[in-house]
């Protein structure tokens, strides 16, 4: 194909643990680059365990790591970028909260300024304890408020540190602060995706409920203005490893949505996303009521909508489970890597042949329609205390906890005919597949769609 023909697409996902970005081609419909690399983010709170703050400057950098990996004879061709990310957290930044470290005229990197910026507040936080969620109005909407939501977070902020919301200016989700950062926006802009995230936003009217927040003294000029997803938030302020300037910047969406995207085939499909939380996923034309406090509608493409069981508990209870080993074993003076551990928990389960007897309810981080929730085991005997047949039954309470969310009547209802996997949590453990098959009765099946990178690039198109 002559140069002048090509015609590609940047997707980036900036998400929980990982940043990832790729190369997708408009013609071909395939992804022809990517990058990955860990943040490593994750800092101390003063909140303790119930806090949970990431460093955004090392997202900043990560972004810088896997962007410039990429081959510059593409990144020359891209057309358009388009950005998603972990959804619901809040980062507040003031003016300079980024440099542009520049080289004979073309953006080399950009860099986050610590002191101009506030912690990224991620979607995992839980210092909004249901005490406070219950002095709060209800919002206009038909999405709830939890802790861990943007608007939640800041009128935690507004209570118990005000003078620190003051020192701010502007506020976002991470993926919004990149977008803002690359086309050097004087003020963020903000997907309807995003913005149900963070609650206090009625997705039908498109607007934040502005009143309400004011009547409780909410500083609402932090909040971003709002465009559809799928419309361009800006354009690339300067050249920017290769990527020339000018090039059309996305408004940035949630991680979910364009996961989605990628991986969805048809309309009887639902998707189910297990990596760091778990998601069971499909697609209306409109909000439909299914009476159930665990079910969610959220805002998707073309004014349609996802149905959605969003648990807090997915790869990272097994990721858990899998450190803990590890620790009791170094503690015996064995160390192992994690990837041995994985490898014979898995092959374990897979050996234990008898349905789990045991119970595990997995609910580590308790759920938002349950907060207060812990995980427990039950049913415990001299049968089913086998590593294999343990790891079995953790498995399966992952599974059971999702079916109690999203029953597989619901599935039936919606004319589902096959659940499609997405999500390193669910693709590389078998164990769990086949306890995806065993509690909903459906295939599961894995397709090439890819991930939300991918299903950012082909967002931007809409």
């Amino acid at each position: 194909m002559a140069d002048n023909m090509k015609q590609y697409i940047l997707g980036m996902d900036i998400g929980t643990t990982s940043v990832k970005v790729c190369i997708y081609d408009y013609h071909t419909k395939e992804v022809i680059a990517n990058q990955n690399k860990d943040t490593a983010a994750n800092i101390p709170s003063d909140q303790g365990i119930e806090g949970n703050k990431q460093d955004v400057p090392k997202i900043v950098s990560a972004v810088h790591f896997c962007v410039s990996r990429l081959p510059r004879d593409l990144l020359k061709h891209v057309t358009k970028i388009g950005i998603c990310g972990q959804m619901h957290g809040v980062v507040l930044w003031k003016n300079e909260a980024w440099e542009k470290i520049e080289k004979d005229g073309v953006v080399i990197r950009f860099e986050g300024t610590r002191e101009n910026m506030s912690a990224l507040y991620t979607w995992q936080d839980t210092r909004c304890k249901p005490e406070f969620l219950e002095t709060l109005p209800k919002p206009d909407s038909h999405l709830k408020c939890y802790s861990g939501y943007g608007c939640a977070t800041l009128l935690w902020m507004l209570k118990h540190k005000p003078e620190k919301l003051k020192q701010f200016k502007y506020a976002a989700t991470v993926q919004d602060f990149i977008v803002t950062m690359i086309c050097d926006l004087d003020t963020p802009i903000m997907s309807d995706q995003n913005a149900a995230s963070w609650g206090y936003f009625n997705t039908e009217k498109k607007e934040w409920n502005r009143d309400i927040l004011q009547s409780i003294h909410f500083p609402v000029e932090l909040l971003p203005k709002v465009a559809k997803s799928g419309e361009i938030a800006g354009k690339l302020n300067m050249s920017w490893n290769g990527i020339p300037a000018g090039t059309p910047v996305g408004v940035a969406l949630g991680d979910l949505q364009c996961s989605i995207i990628a991986t969805l085939e048809d309309s009887q499909d639902a998707v189910l996303n297990i990596s760091t939380s778990a998601q069971l996923a499909f697609v209306v034309d409109k909000i439909s009521n299914f009476s159930s406090n665990t079910i969610e509608h959220l805002p998707y493409i073309n004014d349609t909508y996802l149905v959605v069981a969003a648990s807090l508990n997915g790869g990272n209870v097994l990721a858990t489970f899998v450190k803990m080993l590890q620790q009791w074993m170094l503690e015996f003076g064995f160390p192992i890597p994690q990837s041995k551990v994985w490898e014979k928990i898995i092959a374990l389960g897979l050996d234990a042949q008898e349905l789990p007897t045991m119970k595990i309810n997995p609910l580590l981080l308790g759920e938002r329609h349950a907060p207060t929730m812990k995980a427990m085991a039950e049913n415990i005997d001299l049968s089913n205390i086998q590593l294999g047949s343990v790891f079995k039954s953790l498995c399966d309470g992952l599974i059971e906890n999702l079916h109690c969310m999203m029953p597989k009547e619901i599935l039936q209802s919606a004319n589902i005919k096959r659940i499609v996997g997405n999500g390193s949590g669910l693709s590389r453990n078998p164990v769990l597949q086949k306890a995806v098959e065993r509690f909903y009765n459906l295939p599961l099946e894995f397709t090439s769609g890819g991930d939300a990178a991918k299903g950012a690039a082909i967002a931007v198109k809409f």
